[in-house]
Order: C-alpha cells, then structure tokens, then sequence
C-alpha cells in the first residue's frame, strides 16, 4: 500500500517527534542570540539581553560583597557620601577604604576603555568579549581564591576587587549601548519608571492639547533590569551564606561562555608568524 508523500519516511531515519523537534529549534535560535551578544555588531535587542545578564551578574556581586564586607561595591554614591562622612567624623580607616573602592571603579572602567579602544582600532570582533573575559577570570580566581584569605583585614583586598569588577561591566555596556543603559545604577533607572509610571497615570483635563504617552517598552526594559538586580542579589546573599565566595564561580562561568565565540573567532583569523 503506497504511502502519501507526506508520510514517507527516509530508509533507517525515524522522524523526530514534533515537540523533541520544536524544543531544538527553540535550542539553536537561543544558541545563536547567545552567540552574538558579546559580539561587535550591536543592536538595542543585544544591548537589552547583555544588560540583563549583566543586571543579574551585578546584583550577585554586590550582595556577597555587602554580605561578606558590608559594602555595597556598586554603590558609587553611598561610597562618595561614606567618604565625605568618615571625613567629617574622623574616621581615616573607612576614609580610606572608601578612597580605594571608587578609585578601583574608576580604574575598572578606565581598563574597560584601554581594552575596547586596543580592539576597536584592531577591527577585532572580540572587542567587547574581551572585556568580558577578563572581567570573568578576574570574579572566577576571586570566587575560588577568596574563602582561603584569612587576614584580618580582607576587606582591603575584597573590596577594590570587587568595585574593579563592577567598574568594568558598567563601563562595558555604557559603551555597547551608547550611554542608554548601566546595569547598576539602579537610582536613575528607579527614577525613570517613576517618570514613565506618572506619565501612564496623567490625565490631561484640556483635549486640544497633545496626550501625554508613557514610554512602556523602556518602563518594562527598566523593570526587567531592576528586577534582575534584585533577583541577583538574592541568589548572592543566599548563596554566600551557604557556600561562601564559591558562589561567584558559576557567575563567572557564565559570563566566559558569554565572551568566547567573539574571541573565538578573532583567534582563528589571527595571522600566523
């Protein structure tokens, strides 16, 4: 009995079932997102998934930190206030761990600027990545290095680590993004759903005017970002407790599989001598 064309099966080869089949098309096209979101091409949909990864990563970091030095590392703001404090009061010894931890951000971003300039101008495809990749050794040794220091005064070590690393991926995706997104700072973007949620709720009483139109793809965008944050904090505080500063390996994992295809692919075109 001959078969319908469409039900021809070829000789050995059983058809995959719709759902195994839908679920590797589902595989391979995130695959390929993440493949590119590290890349030299940029596009505010990439920017968007490497600031949420990057929101998530943040938010980690700056929950072990605070949990194991009760220092907020991202939080440039309340270390430019605490410095202008201690100040007043005298207390050279937070005056001073203050100064360290806004001078390694500076000197994070500062690093981020040296090593995407080196690609930009080589034509490199990893000029992000490799921002990326060495952001992600840097948390992966500090991850499986950290629970062995015992000196009293860690926090001198941890800290400016710590605020190097936020310095880097802050500076990373103010410069994929043009300026429009920082994964921690979270004050502005606050400010900005507070904003988009006030012109939601406007009601203007005058019809000839123009209506007031709330921007709701950044208010979801800005949300996403913050509720990553959050969730990434959670993760870090939960975590540090229950393992320590290993906590910070898989993190970093992440990140380096975020970073290689780019790299990858610039090391494969290097020119052999």
């Amino acid at each position: 009995m001959w078969a319908r064309p469409d039900q021809r099966q070829t000789p050995g080869r059983a058809p995959l079932p719709t759902c195994q089949s839908d679920s590797m098309n589902t595989l391979t096209g995130t695959w390929r997102r993440l493949r590119f979101i590290a890349g030299p091409t940029r596009t505010p949909r990439r920017n968007l998934h490497l600031a949420n990864f990057l929101a998530l990563h943040a938010g980690v970091l700056n929950s072990v930190g605070f949990v194991a030095t009760a220092t907020y590392t991202s939080h440039m703001t309340g270390l430019t206030a605490a410095l202008a404090d201690h100040l007043v009061l005298g207390d050279l010894g937070l005056v001073g761990i203050s100064v360290v931890a806004i001078v390694s951000f500076v000197v994070g971003s500062a690093t981020c600027a040296i090593l995407f300039n080196w690609g930009r101008r080589r034509q490199l495809r990893s000029k992000y990545a490799s921002v990326l990749v060495l952001e992600a050794s840097v948390v992966l040794l500090f991850g499986l290095l950290a629970d062995a220091v015992t000196w009293s005064h860690r926090a001198w070590l941890f800290i400016p680590v710590l605020c190097f690393t936020m310095g880097l991926q802050n500076a990373l995706v103010t410069k994929a993004s043009q300026a429009r997104i920082r994964t921690t700072h979270i004050t502005g973007m606050v400010t900005d759903i507070g904003i988009e949620l006030g012109k939601a709720l406007y009601r203007p009483r005058r019809a000839d005017l123009p209506p007031v139109v709330a921007n709701t793809e950044q208010l979801r965008h800005h949300l996403t970002l913050v509720s990553l944050f959050f969730l990434g904090g959670v993760i870090g505080a939960a975590g540090y407790l229950v393992v320590g500063f290993v906590t910070l390996v898989p993190a970093a994992v992440l990140l380096l599989v975020l970073a290689l295809p780019p790299l990858v692919a610039d090391l494969r075109d290097w020119p052999t001598p």
